[in-house]
């Protein structure tokens, strides 16, 4: 395998997992049950989840009132893409 594609496979991977602790959380929060915390939340969408965490806080209607998760997990995704393409095109010039 190659190194980008061990890359797709891991953001892949990665934003299923933000995803479904999204989905995960937001039942437990139904049920008063043990919560994820916001931490871990973050740290998968920083490790390359960002993208699906967004999803997911959308589709389950979760943490859509906290500023931080509104603003920061789309905030992440647009720092994640930006990093993506500067390490995809190295001739695109740096601002």
């Amino acid at each position: 395998m190659t190194l980008p594609l061990l890359f797709i496979i891991y953001w892949i991977i990665l934003n299923l997992v933000g995803f479904v602790m999204m989905g995960i959380d937001k039942k437990r929060a139904i049920r008063g049950a043990w919560r994820i915390s916001e931490a871990s939340l973050f740290l998968t969408a920083l490790l390359g989840g960002a993208l699906g965490c967004t999803l997911g806080m959308h589709h389950f209607h979760h943490k859509t009132r906290h500023w931080y998760f509104r603003y920061g997990l789309p905030a992440i995704v647009l720092l994640q893409l930006f990093l993506w393409i500067l390490l995809t095109h190295p001739g695109v010039p740096a601002p």
